[in-house]
C-alpha cells in the first residue's frame, strides 16, 4: 500500500516514517524545500516530493497514485499572534489536499490536527473528543486555523464523501526532533534557561506512541471520527521534575502568581514587537502556561490502541538524540 506524508520532516513526520516503513508499507514525502530536508530522514527508503501545499500542481504530483494520504503538514508558528500566512498553510494547504484527495480518489486521508481544538479539562477531568472549541480566547492564528482545518474534513466528509478522520495528539515527546519543536523545552531545562514553572498543566504522549496510534488508524480509524492522543496529564512543574531526573539537570524550585507571568508575557511581546526578535514567552503564551490543558486518550486507546511509554523514556530518547546529533 503507497502512502505519502506531507510535513514529513518534523518530530511526528520522521517517526511515522519508520514506523510505516517497519510495517512494509511503500512511503513517500511530501516536503516543502530540498535544502531543508531533515537529516532524520537521510538513508531512508522512501521517495521525495518538493513543494508547497498551497502549490496545487505540486500537490497533485505528489498524491497521485498513492492509496493513503497523511496530512501532518502545518505553520506552528505562535509569534506573531495572529499571521495571515499561518491560516494560509494549515486551512488553505488543507483545502488543497481535500481537493487533490478526492480528485485521484485518494482511499484515506488520516488529517493530523491538535488536540486544542477541543475544549481542554483539568488532571481530575480532562477534555476528550467531545468539547467544543474555545480557544479563540488566546488569539492565536495556530490554534483558530487549525481549528478552521478540521473542520473542513469533517465536512468533506459529510458533504463530500470522502473518507478521512482525524487525529489530534497532545504534546509529543521524543527522538528525530529535528527542527527542533517540543524538545526545545528539554534543551532549555537542560541549559539552565528555566528557573521558574508556571501554575499551569497540559497532556503528554510520546511520539512513538502517536506513530503507532496513526498508523494503526489506517485500517482501525472511523471515516468523520476524532482521536486525541493524550497519555499523561502533568502540571508543570511534575513535568520538569521528570525532566530534571531523566537527563540530570536542576529542577526549577519556584513558581510565581499567574499574574506576574502574564505580565512577565506581555512585555516580552512588547520588546519582541519593537525589537524584531522572536521573544520565548509571549503574552499568549504566557496566558497558555497558566492555564489547564488536559485531555483524556480513552478514545484512542480503545479504538487505535495508542500504547503508553512513560515520560522518562521519551524524554531521554528525545535528549540522547539531541547529543547524537549535535543539538546539546
Amino acid at each position: 500500500m503507497n502512502v505519502l506524508i506531507t510535513g514529513a520532516d518534523g518530530i511526528l513526520g520522521n517517526n511515522l516514517v519508520r514506523e510505516l516503513l517497519s510495517r512494509q508499507y511503500n512511503v513517500s514525502v511530501m516536503l516543502l524545500n530540498k535544502s531543508l530536508a531533515s537529516k532524520g530522514l537521510i538513508g531512508l527508503p522512501v521517495n521525495r516530493y518538493y513543494g508547497n501545499i498551497l502549490d496545487k500542481q505540486a500537490l497533485d504530483n505528489a498524491i497521485i497514485n498513492h492509496d493513503i494520504v497523511i496530512h501532518a503538514a502545518a505553520d506552528t508558528r505562535v509569534y506573531p499572534a495572529y499571521d495571515s500566512n499561518v491560516r494560509a498553510v494549515n486551512v488553505t494547504g488543507t483545502s488543497n489536499v481535500i481537493e487533490s484527495c478526492l480528485k485521484h480518489n485518494v482511499k484515506k486521508l488520516i488529517h493530523i490536527g491538535t488536540a486544542n481544538s477541543f475544549a481542554p479539562g483539568n488532571k481530575k477531568k480532562p477534555g476528550d473528543e467531545t468539547g467544543i472549541y474555545n480557544g479563540f480566547k488566546y488569539g492565536l492564528s495556530y490554534m483558530d486555523s487549525k481549528f478552521e482545518a478540521q473542520e473542513l474534513v469533517l465536512n468533506a466528509v459529510k458533504s463530500k464523501g470522502l473518507d478521512a478522520h482525524i487525529i489530534n495528539p497532545t504534546f509529543m515527546l521524543g527522538p528525530y526532533d529535528s527542527k527542533p519543536s517540543s524538545g526545545q523545552l528539554i534543551i532549555a531545562l537542560f541549559n539552565n534557561k528555566l528557573p521558574i514553572y508556571p501554575p499551569g498543566s497540559r497532556s503528554y504522549v510520546a511520539v512513538k506512541d502517536a506513530s503507532i496510534a496513526i498508523v494503526n488508524s489506517i485500517s482501525m480509524g472511523q471515516s468523520g471520527e476524532c482521536y486525541i492522543l493524550a497519555n499523561d496529564n502533568l502540571s508543570y512543574k511534575e513535568f520538569f521534575q521528570i525532566v530534571a531526573e531523566s537527563i540530570g539537570v536542576n529542577t526549577p524550585r519556584y513558581t510565581l502568581p499567574s499574574s506576574i507571568i502574564k505580565l512577565y508575557g506581555t512585555v516580552n511581546s512588547l520588546i519582541g514587537k519593537m525589537s524584531g526578535k522572536i521573544p520565548a514567552m509571549t503574552k499568549e503564551l504566557a496566558v497558555i502556561s497558566c492555564d489547564n490543558h488536559c485531555y483524556s486518550g480513552a478514545k484512542a486507546k480503545e479504538k487505535l490502541k495508542l500504547p503508553h511509554t512513560k515520560p522518562a523514556i521519551a524524554i531521554k530518547e528525545c535528549f540522547e538524540w539531541f547529543q547524537a546529533n549535535g543539538y546539546i
